[in-house]
């Protein structure tokens, strides 16, 4: 581990034992938004989606993918993702290959991220594939996996994956009991690979991003280029301060953010996971409470208080529940037109039940505005996209990348919408908040920044216009 200190503190920060919570990444040095903290290859990663060829192996990139003709499970998108992935490939590949199908079909992302894990370690203390201070498997072998605190049929599933991994790479050397336990390093240490706009496309595995703690009002980020895990401060960080990223959806009451947060048997104790009770209860009102059917009053009716609830309201919400239900069955069909007119039904029932700022309604209306943007009605998603706006910056701090994205969206649409003007005003703050979040030399936030200069171009250019149209008149 010295070696680690080493290579953090050239880079600012110390790996650090904090009170209640165990490891943790301090900085040793001034950090302002917008800064990298930290990135990290993954050790082992792999794609959400084995077949089908959903993103490449080597970059996540999702074009121009070709199957790997050995084993028929890998995709690349050219040689030199191929070439640079071969050394572990090349074992995998031959271990691939010679499955059955009735082996092949037991073949999940995650046997396959463990799979991945064994040959690396494998290749580097064979030197095939060279160690550095922040990748070798030390690193894997100090995370905590939370084995004793698991419950005996989990247990019994991972020894059962551990099984399948030694049928899968039966020439490798095998410790079971350590394979089961590094399966449950990855359920509370591994990290979902999204792509710019925060959609999930793999698992990978990062030991030093994993020694970073979570906090429901993080100071820092995380995002991926390609595989790479960046970390980039959303605030001014001064010296001697734990870096702290979310590990879960924090749009959520404080109840529903502590049980998801068992997963990765952590008990966040930040600001907003303490507050007084009449905070919290404000918070879950407002969030997740019914309004009051008297259109007069502005108080609400809270689900867990242990009281019923009148009888219109339980009806209203039972009436929603069956809403849901034929309209996801519809939605999973592809019946857009169908599952737009129900969850326009769902959309106006919650309204009159929840408070503007529930997360149900926000839920709501982002599927409505993916329903309205598969069926070209522009009009209609930029509508909602501008209502989820003004939750999302009540929800998430103000640098989170959710907000960024949504202002983003909300531009493309002004734009298709020829609305020059607005469509300036969003790129302009999706660039403000995705330039700390996601950098400037992504081809994504290249493509953004082009759509600003674009903007203003045309923007520019109407101004222009129309004072020339007024100077003739004149």
């Amino acid at each position: 581990m010295d070696a680690l200190q080493q290579a953090l503190s050239s880079r600012g920060l110390a790996v650090v034992h904090v009170p209640g919570k165990g490891r943790g990444l301090v900085t040793t040095k001034d950090f302002s938004p917008g800064d990298v903290i930290f990135y990290q290859e993954p050790y082992a990663s792999t794609p959400s989606k084995l077949l089908g060829g959903s993103v490449c192996d080597g970059c996540f990139a999702s074009s121009n993918l070709r199957k790997c003709s050995g084993c028929r499970i890998a995709w690349y998108c050219g040689n030199v993702c191929q070439r640079s992935e071969w050394k572990v490939h090349q074992l995998e590949c031959q271990a691939l290959a010679g499955l059955s199908e009735d082996r092949r079909k037991m073949l999940t992302p995650s046997i396959r991220l463990m799979v991945k894990l064994l040959l690396r370690r494998k290749l580097q203390y064979e030197q095939v594939i060279p160690t550095t201070p922040t990748d070798n498997y030390d690193l894997v072998n100090a995370l905590v996996s939370h084995i004793s605190d698991i419950d005996e049929k989990q247990l019994v599933l991972y020894a059962q994956m551990a099984n399948l991994v030694k049928l899968v790479v039966p020439y490798v050397e095998i410790n079971l009991k350590e394979v089961a336990e590094n399966f449950s390093k990855i359920a509370c240490n591994a990290h979902t690979i999204c792509d710019s706009e925060l959609r999930p496309l793999g698992t990978g595995l990062y030991p030093v991003i994993s020694t970073i703690n979570h906090s429901c009002v993080p100071n820092s980020v995380l995002v991926f280029e390609g595989r790479v895990a960046v970390v980039r401060a959303m605030e001014p960080i001064t010296e001697g301060t734990e870096v702290l990223i979310s590990y879960i959806e924090t749009a959520a009451t404080t109840s529903t953010r502590q049980k998801d947060l068992k997963q990765y048997f952590f008990s966040c104790r930040c600001p907003r996971c303490t507050k007084s009770l009449d905070e919290d209860l404000q918070e879950n009102a407002i969030m997740e409470g019914y309004r009051c059917m008297d259109k007069k009053c502005y108080g609400f009716l809270l689900r867990d208080t242990g009281k019923p609830l009148i009888e219109e309201t339980k009806k209203t919400a039972n009436e929603i529940e069956k809403l849901l239900s034929k309209a996801s069955t519809c939605l999973s069909s592809g019946n857009y037109s169908e599952a737009s007119v129900l969850y326009k039904n769902i959309e106006q029932i919650q309204s009159k039940l929840c408070h503007l700022f529930s997360i149900n309604l926000m839920r709501t209306h982002e599927t409505l505005m993916k329903i309205f943007m598969e069926l070209k009605d522009w009009r209609s998603a930029l509508t909602i996209c501008q209502l989820t706006i003004t939750v999302y910056q009540r929800v998430y701090p103000e640098n989170h990348p959710m907000v960024g994205l949504q202002y983003y969206t909300c531009g493309k649409l002004e734009w298709l919408l020829e609305l020059t003007d607005d469509a300036l005003k969003s790129f302009t703050k999706a660039t403000n908040i995705l330039r700390i979040t996601h950098g400037t030399n992504t081809p994504f936030m290249r493509e953004l920044l082009n759509k600003l200069d674009e903007a203003r171009a045309e923007a520019a250019y109407k101004h222009s216009a129309g004072r020339s149209s007024s100077d003739e008149l004149l």
